[in-house]
């Protein structure tokens, strides 16, 4: 099958797109389909292939760069100057016309400009068939306030919030609304890029600073104390959860993708009841927001065992160290099939049957 696996894009999570999709590829092309790895915003500029017609792609097959997370968040700004190609789109040169050649799309793609449902809804318009959830589902779940108040509604527990909007200038008037300890985020973010855990009030004021850099929306968050957990849906089903055991400090940007800087054990260190409520609120939190395929729901089990939804996500990273092929991994799922599900259940659910070879 012609599949395109797309990556990159122009958010936080850039490098961990890049890396999950460069795995992707060479799974999906172990498995003999020709699938094309493709930068959303720099396009397919550095490719060689006849002028107007990249898919011509699916023939040569370029080579897959192994694409390794380096521990930094990428310069965003450095990327935009880097694009040969002058254009204000966030579709890079030639990817449209590529992605219509092909028989999906697996969209690797991961927070702003991707995950949150834009892309989607491009690809719903232009009929081209893709992976994961539809772009309703992933817009809702791509703002933490919006999914926390339709959760709710569902009985599903999850800690107190306010929110705020501001800029720099409103940073001191916020902080005389905020109770400490908290913790602070952008409700667009992913990857932890833009969460601070406020202990005192004289952490309060930077760490708002560093936020409203990201978003003008800030989500203040009552601090659940605790164990953290996540747990992912595949299909129908709840996969076995992970316990997340930072070596330092949280789970933050750098200990999700760094070789050896988390402990991550599955199924996690819980009782059957507790591992039994965070698939039964996984599945919950899914099925309300309308998602699709795959998604992985993230948690604080408490001092009373008690577990507290945090947030979701609809395409959960594919890396090396990512949680959900470790889940699945456990319930007997490789890798290679974990793609492969993925992409049959996109074609499933956009009116496509799998192409069967021999």
């Amino acid at each position: 099958m012609k599949i395109v696996v797309l990556c990159g894009g122009m958010s936080t999570e850039r490098k961990i797109s890049l890396s999950s999709g460069s795995r992707v590829c060479s799974a999906l092309r172990s498995r003999g389909h020709q699938a094309v790895l493709a930068d959303l915003f720099l396009g397919l500029e550095d490719e060689s292939y006849p002028e107007g017609e990249p898919e011509a792609l699916f023939e040569t097959l370029p080579p897959v760069p192994e694409i390794v997370f380096d521990g930094i968040a990428p310069d965003l700004e450095e990327v935009r100057r880097s694009r040969k190609w002058k254009s204000h789109s966030l579709f890079g040169k030639d990817v449209l016309k590529l992605c219509r050649a092909a028989d999906i799309v697996f969209i690797a793609l991961h927070g702003m400009n991707g995950e949150d449902g834009r892309v989607q809804a491009t690809f719903d318009m232009l009929g081209i068939p893709y992976t994961g959830s539809g772009h309703l589902g992933a817009a809702i779940a791509m703002n933490k306030t919006i999914t926390k108040e339709l959760v709710r509604t569902r009985g599903i527990r999850t800690p107190e919030w306010k929110s705020m909007r501001g800029n720099a200038e409103d940073i001191p008037a916020m902080c005389e609304m905020i109770d400490v300890p908290c913790v602070i985020k952008t409700p667009r973010g992913g990857s932890s890029v833009g969460v601070y855990i406020v202990r005192s009030r004289e952490d309060l004021a930077p760490s708002l600073e560093d936020c409203v850099r990201y978003d003008e929306d800030i989500l203040v968050e009552q601090l659940v104390e605790g164990r953290e957990f996540t747990c992912a849906v595949l299909g129908d089903r709840a996969l076995p959860s992970v316990e997340i055991v930072p070596l330092v400090n949280f789970y933050d940007y750098e200990n999700k993708y760094r070789a050896g800087a988390t402990k991550e054990i599955c199924p996690g260190r819980c009782t059957p009841e507790v591992e039994a409520e965070m698939g039964r609120m996984a599945l919950s939190v899914h099925k309300t927001l309308g998602l699709g395929t795959y998604s992985r729901s993230d948690f604080i089990v408490d001092e009373n065992d008690t577990p507290w939804f945090l947030e979701v996500n609809t395409l959960p990273g594919m890396t090396p160290t990512s949680l959900v092929p470790q889940e699945a991994a456990a319930v007997g799922i490789s890798y290679e099939d974990l793609c492969e599900l993925i992409v049959e259940d996109g074609l499933r659910m956009r009116g496509r049957q799998m192409k069967k070879e021999g």
